[in-house]
């Protein structure tokens, strides 16, 4: 067995309960395949159990984009997901705005069980290293593999500049520079699309990933749109997300454009992002260095000595930051999850001892 199917219980398994990859979501709505490709299915649309993902809506874990789901096949109607499967991997942010602090909303999962992310940046006018390094950070920390993909070779001048700029802010992540116009890259990116390998692509909207998807499947399968003269992007065409099977059984995982990344629960993600960082951190004379000036900090030493550019540091401080606020705020939520559990559970303690 897999890692998946050791997670079905024998109880669940004479229950029914089978399992399947979520393909597509739809706010309360989702559609299904088998998890097993062999079996011949169509998708299916499901719903959600009600008693399981209702009753404690604010602290259940509902299901993402390549999520591995328990549910119920109904031949005749909506088929039923009792239970999201641990993950593999999830790629997370924080969600947009100032309400979530205290909701479940405050975490969303943008994809799951994905073995590579594609990060995507377009070459032109949209090109962004501070930008790509909080992806990174995300990525590192998603348990995926993050590749660096700059789209639109085509439409700038300085390409290989910027190539090696971005390779120079994201030591140990290869970049490939692609053209889906031009064909010129694509093939860099076929080892990636391993039969059964899932790969998550996320960016900003506009930067070309419906039409990159399109060029790796050797057909239109999602719409695009004309690129601006105004700004040089495409429009956003993604407004749900969704996954798609190439003809060599690999998968593809869309997501619409991210207008607000933010940093959630980074562990190692940081030290993976800034690796230069944080082998320079390791000379410095104080094991707490902040590298604000300190005596005997390798970190700003570096920077003197013209070994290591000033934004570098700057950025990992502004991440870093956002870091721990992000950790504060996730601390937070779960001492009210926790009060909220207990509070029930001393309710059903409560209503059983006046039963009895």
């Amino acid at each position: 067995m897999n890692f998946f199917e050791q997670q079905l219980t024998e109880r669940e398994r004479k229950e029914g309960l089978r399992l399947f990859r979520v393909w597509e979501t739809h706010k309360e709505h989702y559609k299904l395949l088998p998890f097993q490709a062999e079996e011949d299915m169509e998708q299916v649309d499901a719903v959600l159990k009600g008693s399981v993902f209702y009753k404690n809506a604010k602290y259940q874990e509902y299901p993402a984009i390549g999520d591995i789901v328990a549910a119920v096949f109904n031949p005749c109607g909506d088929s039923v997901i009792y239970r999201v499967l641990k993950r593999k991997s999830q790629f997370l942010r924080t969600a947009p705005g100032p309400g979530a602090l205290y909701e479940n909303t405050a975490r969303q999962v943008i994809a799951a069980n994905f073995d590579t992310v594609f990060l995507m940046e377009s070459l032109n006018k949209d090109f962004n290293i501070r930008k790509m390094e909080r992806y990174l950070l995300t990525a590192w920390e998603s348990g995926g593999t993050p590749v660096i993909v700059l789209t639109k070779a085509d439409l700038c001048e300085n390409a290989e500049e910027r190539l090696a700029q971005m390779r120079a802010a994201a030591p140990g992540v290869l970049v490939h520079a692609v053209s889906a116009k031009s064909g010129a890259g694509i093939e860099e990116l076929k080892p990636y699309l391993a039969p059964g390998a899932v790969i998550a692509l996320t960016g900003s909207s506009g930067i070309g990933k419906s039409t990159l998807i399109n060029t790796l499947a050797g057909r239109e399968l999602m719409v695009t749109a004309a690129i601006r003269e105004s700004d040089g992007r495409g429009r956003h065409t993604t407004t749900h997300r969704q996954m798609f099977a190439l003809d060599n059984g690999a998968m593809v995982i869309d997501t619409p454009g991210i207008r607000e990344l933010g940093i959630w629960a980074v562990n190692d993600g940081l030290e993976d992002s800034f690796e230069e960082i944080t082998l320079l951190a390791a000379g410095c004379r104080f094991s707490d260095c902040k590298h604000e000036g300190e005596p005997g900090c390798a970190v700003c030493a570096a920077i003197k000595a013209g070994e290591l550019p000033a934004e570098r540091l700057k950025s990992y401080q502004k991440l870093r930051r956002e870091a721990l606020h992000s950790k504060r705020r996730e601390a937070i939520r779960q001492k009210k999850s926790n009060a909220y559990k207990n509070s029930c559970k001393n309710q059903h303690l409560g209503r059983h001892t006046a039963d009895t």
